[in-house]
C-alpha cells in the first residue's frame, strides 16, 4: 500500500527527535568528497553568537525586509558545531559564505536598500568582516569544525567586487570594468563584462601588472599592515613568476585563507563568468598552501584529503558531464581545477520517481562524470525554483537528495522545514530567513508535520550516508520496484562498503527485505533508521521495525 501523508507524519511523530546528540566518532568508513554531506549556510541567517559584533562599521537596520545584517557570526557556528548539531545530521563538511570584509555602506539594487550580509560584496579580500566576528573566532570555528570531524568549504569570488557606494569607491579601471551589462547570448557576452549594473567585473583576462588599488593601499596603512602585505604579495610573485595581474592577487589573498586556518576547500562563485583557466591557477596555490597547513598542524589535519574545489556554474546539469556549453565555447571545468560540479538540474529531477532520478544520476557519474562529481541541492540562497518551496514533502525530500548518487548540499533549514516564502520579501530574499531555531525548539506544526519528526528524518538519512560512502560514491542498482529496494556496492583503493535500502515499506506488518548478492546468509547486518540488528536469512533480512524506510549496512 502508499502511504498517505497524515500516516507518514503520525508515524515519524512517535520518534524522539531530541535526544542529546552522541559524542562524534569518526565512521568507520573513510571520508571521500563523492560522498559528503554539505551543510550550506550564509553565517549572518545561521546563529548570533556575539549581540556585540551585529553593527560594525555604522550599518543600520534600514535595509529592506531580510536584506540588511541580522546577527549571525562565527561565533554562533562554533556554538552549534560544539552542541553537535551537524555530527547529529551525519553532516561532513560545512560551506560558509564568503567571510571577507564587505561593502560598509547599504545600496538599492532594484528592491529596496540591501547590505553585504550573504558576502559577495566584497571591500578588501584579506580582512574579515566585522559583523561576522575576527580572524580569531573563524580561526575557533574551523579549529572547532576539524575536532568534530567537519570539514570547511570558503565561498570565494574572482569575478566581482561589491557595488560602488558613497563611501565604497570603484577600483581602478586597470583592475574592474564597470560595464556593459552581461547580456549571456554567448561567451563574451557572459564574460567580458558585469553581471549587473553597479557591480565591478574583475579583469581576470588581464596579464597587464598593477598596482594596488589606492584605497586599498590607504585603507592597509590605515590599519598599520601595510608594509607587511606588501611584503607577503612580493615574496608570492617572486615564488611563483606569476604576472602582477588582478587575478594573481586574487589567487594570493584566496589561498592566504587556506595556508592561516587549513581550509579544507573552496566553493568557487559565478565561475562561467570568468576565464575557466583562473581555476585553475587558484587550485595549484590553494593546494600547496593547504599542504604548508597540513605540515604545519599535523594534529589538527583530517587526514591527508587533497584540497576541494567545487564550481557554481549557473544552469550546469548534470547530463552535461563534461562539456558545458557557454555559447560558441565549450569548457570542460573538471579540467581547470574542480573536484565537482554544483548540479542546478536536481531541483526539477526531483519530480521523477526514485529509480528514474537514482539510475540515471549513477550512469551519470559512472559514465562521462566518473573520476568527478556533482554536488546535489534542492533548495539553495539564489534559487527562485527550489523543490517544495512550502516544505509540504520534506521526508520525501530529504530521501531524494540524501539517497541520491553524488554528494548532497543540506541548505541551512532544509531539515528543518525552514519555510522559503516570507510574505513582504522580494526576489533571493525570500529565500534567505533566519535559521528557524525557534520552530526547532517549539517543535512548530508545519502542515501535516511537526519540525523535530522533520529533522529526525534528515537526521538518520544524514548519519547512515557518512557511516557509508556506497551511498553517494556508489554504484546503483535496483532489487525490486516495490517495496521500491536497491543497492549501492563501493569498492575503491582497498575499501569495499554495500549497502541495501527500501523506501515505502508497509508500516501495518512486518516487510521481508530482499538483499541477495549484497549480504550472506547467515550475516548480522544492522538497520540504520530503526537501529535495529537481523540475520540475513534465504537471501532476506527482517527487522523488529514498523517504519516505511530501512538503510541496511554491515554490522
Amino acid at each position: 500500500m502508499k502511504l498517505s501523508a497524515l500516516a507518514v507524519s503520525l508515524l515519524f511523530a512517535t520518534q524522539t527527535a531530541n535526544a542529546a546528540p552522541a559524542p562524534w566518532a569518526a565512521p568507520s568508513k573513510p571520508f571521500v568528497w563523492e560522498n559528503a554531506t554539505v551543510y550550506f549556510l550564509l553565517t549572518d541567517r545561521f546563529n548570533n553568537g556575539n549581540p556585540d559584533n551585529d553593527h560594525a562599521y555604522g550599518r543600520k537596520d534600514d535595509a529592506a525586509k531580510l536584506r540588511g545584517f541580522m546577527g549571525g557570526d562565527f561565533a554562533g557556528i562554533t556554538a552549534k558545531i560544539k552542541e553537535g548539531y551537524f555530527n547529529e545530521l551525519g553532516v561532513t563538511a560545512l560551506w560558509i559564505t564568503p567571510p571577507v570584509e564587505q561593502i560598509h555602506a547599504g545600496t538599492d539594487e532594484g528592491t529596496g536598500k540591501s547590505y553585504g550580509f550573504h558576502g559577495y560584496w566584497a571591500r578588501d579580500f584579506t580582512a574579515i568582516d566585522a559583523n561576522l566576528g575576527t580572524e580569531d573566532e573563524l580561526r575557533t570555528l574551523v579549529d572547532t569544525a576539524h575536532a568534530h570531524g567537519l570539514r570547511v568549504l570558503f565561498d570565494v569570488v574572482m569575478n566581482h567586487t561589491g557595488p560602488v557606494t558613497g563611501s565604497d569607491p570603484v577600483w581602478p579601471a586597470d583592475w574592474v570594468r564597470t560595464g556593459p551589462t552581461c547580456t549571456y547570448k554567448d561567451a563574451r557576452t557572459t564574460i567580458d563584462c558585469t553581471l549587473v549594473k553597479n557591480l565591478p567585473d574583475i579583469r581576470t583576462d588581464s596579464n597587464k601588472p598593477v598596482a594596488l588599488p589606492p584605497a586599498l593601499v590607504e585603507k592597509w596603512k590605515r590599519e598599520g599592515r601595510y608594509e607587511r602585505e606588501v611584503r607577503e604579495l612580493d615574496a608570492f610573485f617572486k615564488r611563483t613568476g606569476y604576472p602582477r595581474a588582478p587575478r594573481y592577487y586574487l589567487v594570493k589573498w584566496h589561498a592566504d585563507w587556506v595556508r592561516k586556518y587549513g581550509v579544507d576547500g573552496f566553493r568557487a562563485d559565478t565561475v562561467k563568468h570568468t576565464e575557466p583557466g583562473v581555476w585553475k591557477d587558484l587550485k595549484k596555490v590553494a593546494s600547496a598552501a593547504f599542504e604548508d597547513w597540513k605540515k604545519a598542524n599535523p594534529a589538527k589535519k583530517l587526514g591527508d584529503t587533497p584540497f576541494y574545489m567545487t564550481a557554481e556554474v549557473y544552469n550546469y546539469a548534470i547530463k552535461h558531464g563534461r562539456a558545458f556549453d557557454l555559447g560558441g565555447m565549450t569548457v570542460d571545468y573538471p579540467a581547470q581545477g574542480f573536484d565537482s560540479m554544483i548540479n542546478f538540474a536536481m531541483k526539477a529531477d526531483a519530480v521523477e520517481s526514485y529509480e528514474k532520478l537514482f539510475s540515471e544520476y549513477s550512469q551519470a557519474l559512472q559514465g562521462p562524470m566518473k573520476g568527478y562529481s556533482v554536488l546535489n541541492y534542492l533548495s539553495s540562497h539564489d534559487d527562485g525554483e527550489p523543490y517544495d518551496a512550502l516544505r509540504q514533502r520534506p521526508y520525501e525530500s530529504a530521501n531524494k537528495l540524501l539517497l541520491a548518487p553524488g554528494a548532497a548540499q543540506i541548505y541551512y533549514g532544509d531539515e528543518t522545514a525552514r519555510l522559503l516564502k516570507v510574505e513582504g520579501a522580494e526576489g533571493d530574499a525570500t529565500l534567505r530567513s533566519f535559521m528557524n531555531w525557534d520552530e526547532l525548539a517549539a517543535n512548530a506544526q508545519r502542515g501535516l508535520n511537526r519540525v523535530m519528526d522533520v529533522r529526525e528524518h534528515w537526521a538518520k538519512l544524514g548519519r547512515f550516508r557518512q557511516a557509508h560512502p556506497a551511498v553517494g560514491a556508489g554504484v546503483h542498482r535496483m532489487i525490486q520496484h516495490y517495496p521500491y529496494t536497491f543497492k549501492r556496492t563501493y569498492e575503491k583503493n582497498g575499501v569495499v562498503d554495500r549497502v541495501v535500502i527500501a523506501l515505502g515499506l508497509p508500516v501495518d506488518k512486518p516487510a521481508a527485505v530482499p538483499v541477495t548478492g549484497v549480504f550472506l546468509d547467515g550475516q548480522t547486518v544492522r538497520d540504520g533508521y530503526s537501529g535495529k540488528t537481523a540475520v540475513v536469512k534465504n537471501g532476506k533480512v527482517q527487522f523488529d521495525a514498523r517504519y516505511p524506510v530501512v538503510l541496511i549496512g554491515q554490522e
